[in-house]
């Protein structure tokens, strides 16, 4: 589950001199991946794991895979950036796994859905609007820069949005819900802006204009 913490600056992490044209205002270039999560690391446990898409399916039906199933489903690679809303940026990852678009290819969501809910570990919630979900970056990922995840960086899955903040990528991701309507999410109703755009730096609930969420 990635956590919003404080900003402070951590060991490998860039100075104003190393700032770059490509990184959203107010982030700065993060050398090595720092650990952030709420909560502690969860154990995985092949034989007890699923995920599930259900809500608001086209068929009304759910379905799940579980993880031998769904480490069989078409594996992609994507590079793109990390920014993290404590305001560290990784530029350039290479991501592998499962795109999002091949789960609402699998498992259609039917035509009322605008957002969806991704669920992971502990209960832990993340929304985001359908385009969100489906743009071509959006994956499910399951290694980075070639090599399997660890556990402390979401290992078996965690979802990845790079032109969102980085806590609207749940770890230990375990199902979607299709959602005709917007509901907020863990972060979200704890003061966390509800679209969280880092390029217009929508960090926090008070910058929301009207549309951009539920009422708190």
């Amino acid at each position: 589950m990635g956590q919003p913490e404080s900003g402070e600056r951590r060991e490998g992490e860039a100075g104003e001199a190393d700032r770059s044209p490509d990184l959203p205002p107010g982030q700065r270039l993060q050398r090595g991946w720092p650990v952030t999560h709420y909560g502690p690391v969860p154990k995985f446990k092949p034989d007890r794991w699923e995920f599930r898409v259900f809500g608001a399916t086209a068929d009304g039906d759910k379905r799940c895979w579980n993880h031998e199933e769904f480490s069989a489903l078409p594996f992609s690679t994507v590079v793109a950036d990390l920014h993290c809303v404590t305001k560290f940026s990784m530029l350039g990852a290479e991501w592998g796994g499962v795109p999002a678009r091949t789960i609402l290819e699998l498992a259609p969501p039917a035509p009322q859905v605008t957002h969806v809910m991704v669920w992971a570990e502990y209960g832990y919630s993340a929304n985001i609007r359908l385009a969100d979900f489906a743009d071509d970056r959006t994956i499910f990922a399951t290694h980075k820069g070639g090599e399997l995840l660890t556990a402390e960086h979401g290992f078996p899955l965690r979802l990845v949005v790079p032109h969102l903040y980085a806590w609207k990528g749940p770890k230990w991701v375990r199902g979607v819900e299709y959602m005709a309507a917007d509901r907020r999410g863990f972060w979200e109703e704890r003061g966390y802006h509800n679209l969280g755009d880092p390029w217009t730096e929508q960090r926090y609930s008070y910058q929301e204009e009207p549309g951009d969420g539920p009422e708190l």
